[in-house]
């Protein structure tokens, strides 16, 4: 065996460790969210960023189609309450601003057509820090409105996924 691909052996050795201990620790990606419903009707007061949210949620990340009309759904999913805010974190020695926390909460529900609930009335809640500088606040403000994107997305897979547990959880209670 020459010197270079030894080399290279070497090389491919330690390259691959990292990926061989992910493998043998049973480590993957989620996948999609495994709803138990094929028609699922987003209801209540949703601001439009969190329906479409939601409604990219359910067409991507499941098997369920999104209805229009709450009649022709297996699932209403009500979104009771959505609230965007934002608080004063920190303040620099002058006195200004220098750190947001935005927050997002929702609240929802969701039962089927028979009225029985399938998740009760729950919250959640997401907050993110950010750091402020008074010099670039057009950038800043192009940087809230991504991270509330961002955290939009992440809300509507959690309210899919906290649908997909508590059904889950009530077909073992049975």
């Amino acid at each position: 065996m020459s010197v270079n691909s030894l080399r290279r052996a070497m090389l491919g050795l330690i390259a691959t460790a990292p990926f061989s201990g992910l493998i043998a620790c049973g480590f993957r990606l989620r996948g999609m969210v495994d709803l138990p419903f094929k028609v699922i009707a987003i209801t209540g007061n949703p601001s439009p960023p969190l329906r479409a949210d939601l409604q990219t949620a359910i067409l991507t990340g499941t098997d369920a189609k999104v209805a229009i009309n709450p009649k022709d759904a297996d699932l209403i999913l009500e979104i009771t309450n959505d609230i965007n805010g934002r608080e004063i974190l920190a303040y620099n020695s002058n006195g200004q601003v220098s750190a947001y926390r935005l927050n997002i909460r929702v609240g929802f529900r969701a039962y089927d057509l028979a009225g029985a609930e399938i998740v009760p009335e729950a919250e959640i809640y997401m907050t993110r820090d950010m750091d402020f500088t008074a010099s670039t606040v057009l950038a800043t403000d192009v940087q809230i409105q991504q991270f509330l994107t961002l955290m939009r997305k992440d809300l509507a897979i959690q309210i899919l996924r906290r649908v997909a547990a508590a059904r889950a959880q009530q077909s073992r209670a049975f």
